[in-house]
């Protein structure tokens, strides 16, 4: 089923505030929340349609906590989230890819119920030449929701299920923002002329199946033989037309992950012989995307179980990812079980 349109003029603003409704017992605080992160999103964006005219390309002299130098881009994006974040009292703690250890809201500030993970830009690489980037996001509900201190790693470290929202921005031709807080998936496409983000797709529904795949087929030599299997298997012809898939790779995750939401198919990153456990960040990358697809109707696993059952043990854990279309992914478990 296609995502259905919308003929009238909604705000994302205004579709926050009507979510709340379906929370008799909201108080709130998540909608202030959805507020601040929604204006960070507006502030990057600008930056980003900016970046070449503000010399915000390029690397900075620093590496991340995985090793990665970090760009420019990368890091506005990061103090972008974090300094809209850390204010306003709903918070107790943050983890994103850029940061170490767990972001602490500053003392002087009230703590607050709930918790953020987000990777600031996903598709780093892609920054410098111009290619659709993304930022990812997740807010879990701490374990004791009536603490007021600061969170814990344990608040954190929650399995995807607990997630109470969870969607991503992906600026490319235009900006649109997707989202859901478990009551399906929305799109929200940000018009410039008026600095508003308005609902063009409501209930957003993925395709059963579709004849697409989306990989790093530069990677074959390094993976197992179960997925080689599964791989030659959807680029050989068959009589009933549905073979071969046709092959779709943009290189931001993000990305790559929205086209399949949107028309159907599987993006995959397995883990290889140099990298067993894969390089997708499973709290804030994994988790977020796949609680989205899963709220559109589709699926997502490490090949052995549910992404959002993962119980994590660390911030940084890195996970493989094979998610989109259910008759897809089931296919693809035939293959590697």
């Amino acid at each position: 089923m296609e995502a259905q349109t919308t003929p009238k003029l909604i705000t994302i603003d205004r579709h926050i505030n009507e979510e709340q409704d379906l929370h008799p017992e909201a108080t709130g605080e998540f909608t202030f929340l959805l507020h601040d992160f929604t204006f960070a999103i507006r502030l990057i964006e600008r930056e980003i349609r900016r970046a070449g005219l503000t010399d915000i390309l390029g690397l900075t002299e620093n590496t991340n906590i995985h090793g990665e130098a970090v760009r420019k881009l990368d890091q506005f994006a990061f103090e972008v989230i974090y300094r809209a974040m850390d204010h306003n009292g709903n918070l107790c703690v943050m983890a994103c890819e850029e940061s170490q250890g767990l972001m602490k809201i500053p003392e002087k500030y009230p703590k607050g119920k709930y918790v953020l993970v987000f990777d600031p830009l996903d598709g780093s690489s892609n920054i410098d030449v111009n290619i659709t980037l993304g930022t990812i996001f997740g807010f879990y509900k701490r374990l004791d929701p009536d603490l007021r201190t600061d969170g814990s790693l344990e608040d954190v470290l929650q399995p995807g299920r607990k997630l109470v929202a969870a969607g991503y921005v992906l600026f490319g031709s235009s900006t649109v923002f997707v989202y859901s807080t478990g009551h399906g998936v929305n799109l929200f496409t940000y018009d410039p002329t008026v600095g508003e983000f308005l609902l063009t797709k409501r209930n957003i529904k993925i395709p059963e199946w579709n004849n697409q795949y989306s990989v790093n087929e530069g990677y074959y030599h390094k993976w197992d033989e179960k997925f080689q299997k599964y791989i030659d298997f959807i680029k050989t012809p068959s009589t009933d037309k549905k073979r071969p898939y046709s092959l779709r790779y943009v290189g931001t995750a993000v990305a790559d992950v929205h086209r399949v939401l949107i028309y159907g198919g599987i993006f995959m990153y397995p883990g290889d012989k140099s990298n067993p456990n894969g390089k997708l960040r499973l709290m804030y990358e994994a988790n977020p995307l796949s609680f989205v697809i899963e709220q559109a109707g589709g699926l997502a696993t490490d090949g052995k179980m549910n992404i959002l059952d993962i119980v994590p043990t660390s911030v940084h854990q890195r996970t493989p990812l094979f998610i989109g279309s259910k008759r897809n992914v089931e296919e693809l478990m035939e293959f590697l079980s």
